[in-house]
């Protein structure tokens, strides 16, 4: 079996993890590979010092610690994808500066393995400027009002509205670091929207945490034209998260050689990106060949999850595969991630192939209804949409729509989504048509909408409760609110072309939207 490069292999090791504990030092390793056990530690050295097995005891994921000589073929430990084990050796104090670490373990499936990497110890010792933290606990009330002291004595700011919150602050692990406070967005709700999706049916009041006036009103009113309408259809149409590494070669034949031999490989591929989390199914991987590069895009499904962490441990495990056994070409390098993905940023071949739920929300809007709710005609609209759609071309936008990003980041702030996935969640397409009676048709198809309803900040408190109004927290609910997203969007799209088209626009911002600083005392 082919052992892995060193580079990849120095990824185990957990940097600035060197340290001083009573009784000598320890250092820690995790698995960014892919599940494994260790069958064995035949050696572990310090600046070329074996250390005596007597002397060293493992520890995994704060387990109790064991002696070495207990890890062996017959009891091995189980070594999972992101699991950490500390090595604690008993030894005299190290000096402070650069040590030279090795480790050399056998595993099963990856064989023998050695571990060489140098590491600065950790003396816990601050740099100046440093905020502070808490090794052991830093979500406490002691650490957090360190934080806001020490923001206090470098700004002169005192944080009287940010350090004041009901959430338990230890809820926050795993969504933020140096948790200092909260930033209170103000929230409000718009509906009834009425839905008719395949996930999505009824009636449904959707939270919008925002600072720009007008926008809640804005849709509330498409809502009440579309309701009046009869409501807006849905569709979840397609559903992908991508990660695209890259592989390097000496030339473009060896390229393919590498592609083909991947082709055939793909089910074996498959099952060990699988075999990462039970939430995770491969789909494909795209192939694309330029120069002397080969770069993938696998493509999964995650369910509930927006899996971008789910994607990136699978793909890492399936390439490492990969690594360990290409026996047809020298692969020279490869990197997890080469902008294929286009993870965070719109691009053409997302709207193309999907990243995230492919999702269409369409409606009939009835002439006389909007007449009557916005005071403009339906031809107005549609003319509107043609002029709007050439001009989305002449400025190379990837939406020819009004204004997605609003209800996409409103929704994604109240319900704990990434924030940043606005960028490429705002992607649309609208289609509009006059019908016979000269009723509007009206569509917008969102090819990247990158959603959740479990994991990541969906379970923060106020999070959870906004997800919870739309019944949308947790397992099977992730196409109900994309529809419902989708479904938001469109009402958006209705009032916002009727606001432009009926000349209502500037005077609804100027009447509702803005916070003068005059009137406010700051101007």
């Amino acid at each position: 079996m082919k052992l892995f490069p060193k580079k990849v292999l120095r990824k185990l090791y957990n940097n600035t993890s060197l340290k001083h504990v009573e009784g000598g030092v320890c250092f820690s390793v995790k698995n960014r590979l892919s599940p494994a056990s260790v069958q064995e530690i035949t050696r572990v050295s310090i600046n070329g010092l074996d250390i005596p097995a007597d002397k060293i005891t493992v520890e995994r994921n704060g387990q109790p610690s064991i002696p070495l000589s207990q890890i062996k073929p017959e009891n091995p430990i189980d070594f999972p994808l992101g699991d950490l084990l500390t090595f604690y050796l008993g030894m005299e104090s190290l000096s402070e500066g650069k040590h030279a670490i090795e480790v050399d373990f056998q595993t099963r499936p990856f064989g023998q393995l050695k571990l060489e990497v140098s590491d600065a110890l950790n003396t816990g010792k601050l740099a100046p400027g440093t905020l502070p933290r808490d090794v052991v606990d830093d979500h406490s009330e002691e650490i957090i009002q360190a934080r806001q002291a020490f923001i206090k004595e470098h700004t002169g700011v005192d944080l009287e509205h940010t350090r004041n919150y009901s959430i338990d602050p230890h809820l926050t692990r795993g969504n933020i670091e140096h948790f200092t406070g909260v930033a209170q967005v103000p929230m409000g709700f718009a509906g009834p929207l009425l839905v008719n999706g395949q996930h999505a049916k009824g009636e449904y009041y959707v939270p919008l945490a925002t600072s720009e006036g007008t926008l809640v009103a804005s849709y509330n009113r498409g809502m009440k034209v579309l309701h009046r309408s009869g409501g807006i259809k849905c569709t979840v149409v397609g559903d992908s998260m991508q990660r695209a590494p890259v592989f390097i070669f000496e030339d473009a034949l060896q390229a393919r050689q590498f592609t083909d031999w991947l082709i055939e490989k793909t089910e074996v591929i498959k099952a060990v990106a699988d075999a990462t989390d039970p939430f995770i199914n491969m789909k494909y991987v795209d192939h694309y060949l330029a120069s002397k590069f080969v770069y993938l895009r696998f493509n999964f499904k995650t369910g509930d999850a927006a899996g971008m962490n789910m994607v990136g441990k699978a793909t890492f495990a399936a390439c490492n595969w990969i690594l360990q056994n290409c026996d047809v070409v020298e692969i020279q390098r490869f990197f997890l991630e080469a902008n294929l993905a286009t993870d965070k940023k719109a691009s053409m071949i997302n709207m193309m192939r999907t990243r995230g739920k492919r999702v269409t929300a369409e409606a009939v809007v009835k002439r006389d209804v909007l007449r009557e709710v916005m005071d403009c005609d339906t031809k107005s609209i549609y003319q509107h949409y043609k002029v709007a759609t050439i001009g989305s071309i002449l400025s190379g936008a990837n939406n020819n729509g009004c204004h997605a990003a609003n209800a996409i980041a409103a929704i994604f702030m109240a319900t704990g989504q990434d924030v940043a996935n606005v960028s490429e969640s705002s992607t649309g397409i609208l289609f509009c048509e006059l019908t016979p009676e000269k009723d509007l048709y009206i569509s917008i198809t969102l090819p990247s909408l990158i959603v959740a309803t479990c994991g990541g900040g969906t379970g923060l408190p106020t999070q959870k409760e906004a997800l919870e109004t739309l019944d949308c927290f947790g397992v099977g609910k992730v196409y109900k609110f994309a529809e419902i997203v989708a479904a938001t969007v469109l009402a958006g799209e209705v009032s916002l072309a009727a606001a432009i088209s009926s000349l209502d626009w500037v005077s609804s911002h100027e009447q509702f939207g803005r916070n003068d600083p005059g009137q406010n005392g700051n101007g």
